[in-house]
């Protein structure tokens, strides 16, 4: 299922039900079983998604209805995915650490 998300700062509950093809309680539901959805709530009590929950419930949609997984299977495997991020970003960052300390180290020798 290929979804564009609008290009729009938050979403309202009934508006992501729209783009995934659940009803709310759906959301509800999946937004108690994965952390790392949580939409900001407003003083009348009502869920604001942000454009990064929206991708997050895109993922879970996709592994619940496309991939077959369980709940417990779709939260193991997106932490999994979760961890190779980090892995990779963390990498990079080690990376662009290492030039600039040979880049700092050269300037050091120019000058003295």
């Amino acid at each position: 299922m290929n979804v564009s998300i609008p290009d729009k700062s938050f979403f309202r509950i009934g508006e992501v039900g729209r783009l995934l093809g659940v009803e709310p309680y759906v959301i509800r539901y999946w937004e108690s079983e994965f952390k790392t959805v949580r939409p900001i709530r407003t003083r009348a009590d009502q869920r604001l998604y942000r454009h990064k929950d929206v991708e997050e419930l895109l993922t879970i949609r996709k592994l619940l209805y496309e991939e077959n997984f369980t709940i417990n299977g779709a939260r193991k495997q997106l932490h999994k995915m979760r961890g190779e991020e980090a892995v990779a970003v963390h990498d990079s960052r080690d990376g662009l650490l290492d030039e600039i300390e040979k880049g700092l180290r050269l300037i050091r020798e120019l000058i003295s």
